[in-house]
């Protein structure tokens, strides 16, 4: 016999979790909702953490998704600070960390992933941070308070963010990735080079197809070694290798996992009536034909909202097209929609010299991805025309020539 019952328990205490509690409440929701998150935090958005919390240019409430007091006016029962120990997908029962077991009526799994951990010989040596949580920013902001050499693990979003954002605080920064350019994972090489241009012009020294094998130290770290034999002195290392969702719960609640929790275009999982949103929601995309996993802040806050609606009886298709922006300290804003898995043509529309260009990713015939540098009314086109499938492959000049309108394509 469960010791209480609600009507919705959302597990997970970010951005996904937050959004669905709003929106169910917006729609009319009278029932009972539990949210529960294992940060002491109420939920919050993550991504100031490398930019302006960082660099102390925003405080910790200025991210919270909806005002602390929201909660209690709202009549949503906030736990934080307490996991979710299991679920039973059956008999709709979980048990919180404490002991108490819980009875639901419908679910949302919103827990997020967790940071990629580099094992390697002197990881124990202090001064070598992950980003994840505000604890984490705050001990980097301290650390690089004294840190006269910063070392970033990584080309991408995370370590390049970073980057940025110390190097305005007048830390000397190196990047050490394993792609040849930074961000190109994403964005092609030739965009990569102009947004790695840009940070070696803020300070920031990139150096590509490099794999780091060894944290050098004394108790903390002086610097970090990679395989091909080189070392970069530092007293400072951020790692940005990526994350892995984290479907714990679901597995062994016995729900479908793979590379995060399995979802229909619905967003429910393999157990009816309970649902998955965010950085773990690895769901069946109507707009890409296949399934994906995208771990943005905008696809978590849509996703959340949606579940609400599903939640409520409305049993549609997730079909929003996935969109996320970075900023690199004050200098570029990027924004993007796709994802393109990969591309077989790439046009450029606008001024690389200038800092106002799109990028348009084609497979196909067909708009797969477009990173748009100044130019948000192109993105708003490219997403259009990445929902409608549509076949642009007699129109590149159009798209190629920044003045045309792109609406009627």
């Amino acid at each position: 016999m469960a010791d209480r019952e609600v009507d919705f328990l959302l597990v997970g205490g970010g951005l996904a979790g937050a959004s669905c509690a709003t929106e169910l409440r917006k729609r009319g929701a009278e029932g009972s909702i539990l949210l529960v998150g294992r940060e002491p935090e109420p939920p919050y958005e993550r991504p100031p953490l490398s930019k302006e919390y960082l660099r102390a240019d925003a405080g910790r409430a200025d991210a919270y998704v909806n005002e602390p007091s929201w909660y209690e006016e709202s009549s949503v029962e906030l736990l934080t600070g307490k996991n979710v120990m299991s679920i039973d997908a059956a008999t709709r029962t979980a048990k919180v960390q404490g002991g108490e077991e819980v009875a639901f009526g419908q679910a949302l799994l919103a827990t997020g992933a967790n940071v990629n951990i580099l094992r390697l010989e002197g990881a124990e040596n202090e001064g070598i941070h992950y980003l994840r949580a505000y604890g984490n920013a705050d001990a980097i902001r301290e650390d690089a308070k004294a840190a006269e050499r910063v070392v970033l693990v990584g080309g991408s979003y995370i370590a390049a963010e970073v980057a940025a954002s110390l190097a305005a605080t007048g830390a000397h920064c190196t990047m050490v990735g394993l792609e040849d350019v930074a961000l190109s994972r994403t964005f092609g090489e030739d965009a990569g080079r102009f947004f790695q241009e840009g940070l070696e012009a803020h300070g920031v020294t990139y150096v590509g197809g490099e794999s780091v094998s060894t944290f050098e130290g004394d108790g903390r770290v002086r610097a970090v070694l990679t395989e091909s034999g080189r070392a970069f002195d530092c007293d400072l290392v951020v790692v940005g290798a990526g994350v892995k969702p984290d479907a714990m719960l679901a597995q062994r609640a016995g729900l479908e996992v793979d590379d995060g929790i399995v979802c229909d275009s619905k967003l429910q999982t393999s157990a009816a009536g309970i649902y998955a949103a965010g950085d773990v929601c690895n769901y069946d995309s109507v707009v890409h034909g296949r399934r994906i996993r995208v771990e943005h802040w905008d696809v978590a806050m849509q996703q959340g909202m949606h579940v609400a609606r599903n939640m409520l009886g409305e049993g549609a298709d997730y079909d929003v097209v996935p969109y996320f922006f970075s900023d690199l300290a004050d200098w570029a804003s990027l924004e993007y929609v796709g994802p393109a898995a990969d591309w077989d043509d790439e046009i450029w529309r606008g001024s690389r010299a200038d800092g106002e260009f799109s990028v348009w990713y084609l497979k196909g015939g067909r708009v797969a991805g477009c990173l748009s540098v100044g130019r948000s009314e192109d993105l708003a086109e490219a997403r259009r025309l990445i929902h409608e499938g549509a076949d642009v492959a007699g129109a590149k000049a159009q798209i190629a020539d920044a003045n045309a309108d792109l609406s009627g394509l």
